[in-house]
């Protein structure tokens, strides 16, 4: 389809910045089409998942069978099997006759197809040896009746997958499992096996993901509604057109006490722009501080070693043109790494030690700094002293970088420092993580009201932020959880919860229940 061609072109510019066009996107077609002509010779994966999982069922049933007479439970679980069994085998038996069905009009299409190329080569053949009689008769009289059949023949098929994909028609038993176009999905799967980025997130349009963002970046960075709404502004200033095309996308000062947030939201704005938190090139400037090693960011000049490398920060955008680009603990940084940087931010653009020019116009600069920090944390987030925050962290700014490389900057943001009501929601995102940790072994965990209190309580330091409250986690957490596995106090199954004294605040592991064993399909599933 011709969706599926200007797919191919873009995500493969995008995604794909080792190789060049059009060579990339005619190898993601191929790929596409020719996994096509796979579906279409060989069962489909929906059918086979359904036969692999009733011949599971059948031997389950087997083996059941000696235990019924005795165990009630085996009789229980062995009538449930029928049942799936029964509801498996109706599918089946749908599956393969529409598979019959559906392969019957492919072939259809392609005998057509064969045809038309037959008549085509005996016109050529009777043109070139002057029976024009014959000729005529196949050009003009059978030759546009095979094209009409095969148009009406993908007219029928396109309407049927249009209406399977909207849901109407004849469409209730679902999609085509088998299709002779090669569709914009199709190209995102084959992309999404080559890079691992969920061909979803791929598809999804430019303008949803840019509404979305303030939510997306508020649901991971709390207590920074301010910096969070400054950062999706300029963002959707940039991507709707209004922004300098030559300079990257945007660029930023993320300014603050440590652990207020700032190198989260650089992380959350790479997942919500460029799909992946990967896509994140992060430099530490302590790593940068004399003028010997600031070379290392655009490579080594032809002669030096190391030049056959490149550069960390040219190399690294080179092969991810669309990324987050972080600049970590600027105040580090020796001064020359400004020059770089002045460069960058006002031409997009870089040339390495190899003399390659590296595009910055696709890239988010960020900048994360410490100045003015004790302003702010003096300010203890006060909404009233925000404009004499603002004013004594920028006049800290000025003493400490020149203006050309401040005034080239979209924006300077300024974290407020975590109270415990941020605190608190950040320590419910640690336990929601450490509960999906959890929930591979079927564990699951809670924490009571007054625990998750407790636990803020410990980790509540404003100066540092929500460093702390990382370290509480783990060990007033994890650590309990993990000696209670390795001594086998906790099993897979189980349902732990943590509760804490009133008067002391310190926390207590219970085990308040065990999960009964997976269902025969979950189980199933997991071991597939």
């Amino acid at each position: 389809a011709d969706s599926a061609l200007v797919t191919a072109a873009q995500l493969s510019d995008r995604y794909i910045t080792e190789r060049f066009l059009p060579d990339k996107a005619i190898d993601l077609i191929d790929e596409a089409a020719a996994k096509l002509k796979m579906d279409a010779t060989s069962r489909p994966q929906e059918l086979d998942e359904v036969s692999r999982r009733l011949l599971q069922v059948q031997m389950e049933q087997i083996s059941l069978q000696t235990e019924a007479d005795e165990d009630p439970r085996a009789r229980a679980q062995l009538a449930k099997l029928e049942g799936e069994a029964a509801t498996l085998l109706a599918r089946q038996a749908d599956l393969n006759l529409r598979w019959e069905a559906e392969k019957g009009k492919l072939t259809r299409l392609s005998n057509i197809k064969e045809e038309i190329e037959r008549v085509s080569m005996e016109v050529e053949q009777a043109e070139n040896e002057y029976e024009l009689e014959r000729a005529a008769e196949l050009k003009y009289g059978k030759l546009p009746s095979l094209k009409a059949e095969l148009e009406q023949a993908e007219a029928e098929a396109e309407a049927e997958s249009q209406a399977a994909r909207e849901g109407k028609g004849g469409a209730e038993e679902g999609p085509p499992l088998l299709r002779s176009l090669v569709a914009a999905s199709d190209v995102a799967a084959v992309l999404s096996q080559w890079t691992g980025i969920p061909s979803d997130r791929m598809l999804r349009a430019e303008a949803e993901k840019l509404l979305e963002l303030p939510a997306l970046l508020a649901s991971r960075v709390k207590g920074q509604a301010t910096a969070v709404e400054a950062v999706a502004d300029a963002i959707m200033r940039s991507r709707a057109g209004l922004a300098d095309p030559s300079r990257p996308l945007a660029s930023f000062l993320f300014l603050g006490p440590t652990g207020v947030g700032k190198t989260e939201l650089a992380k959350a704005l790479a997942a919500a722009l460029f799909d992946d938190e990967d896509n994140m090139v992060r430099l530490d400037m302590s790593e940068f501080m004399s003028a010997e090693s600031v070379s290392r960011l655009l490579g080594s000049p032809p002669g030096y070693v190391g030049y056959e490398q490149g550069g960390q920060l040219t190399e690294a955008v080179r092969r991810k043109p669309y990324s987050v680009v972080l600049f970590d603990e600027m105040d580090k940084a020796h001064p020359e790494v400004f020059n770089v940087l002045l460069q960058i931010l006002d031409d997009g653009r870089a040339t390495d030690g190899q003399g390659r020019t590296v595009n910055f116009k696709n890239t988010i600069i960020i900048l994360t700094s410490n100045t003015g920090a004790a302003a702010v944390i003096e300010a203890e987030g006060d909404p009233n002293k925000e404009d004499e925050v603002r004013l004594k962290v920028m006049d800290a700014l000025k003493m400490k970088y020149r203006p050309e490389f401040l005034n080239r900057l979209d924006e300077m943001v300024i974290f407020n420092p975590l109270g415990l009501a941020q605190l608190r929601a950040i320590a419910s995102l640690q336990l929601k993580a450490l509960q999906g940790r959890l929930a591979a072994r079927r564990i699951t965990l809670t924490l009571a009201d007054e625990a998750l209190d407790a636990l803020t309580d410990l980790g509540y330091n404003p100066e540092y932020g929500a460093r702390p409250l990382k370290r509480v986690v783990q060990s007033e957490l994890e650590t309990p959880l993990a000696r209670a596995l390795l001594s086998q106090a906790v099993a897979d199954g189980d349902t732990v919860e943590f509760t804490s004294d009133a008067q002391t605040g310190k926390l207590t592991l219970k085990v308040l229940a065990s999960e009964p064993e997976p269902e025969p399909e979950a189980a199933a599933a997991v071991a597939e």
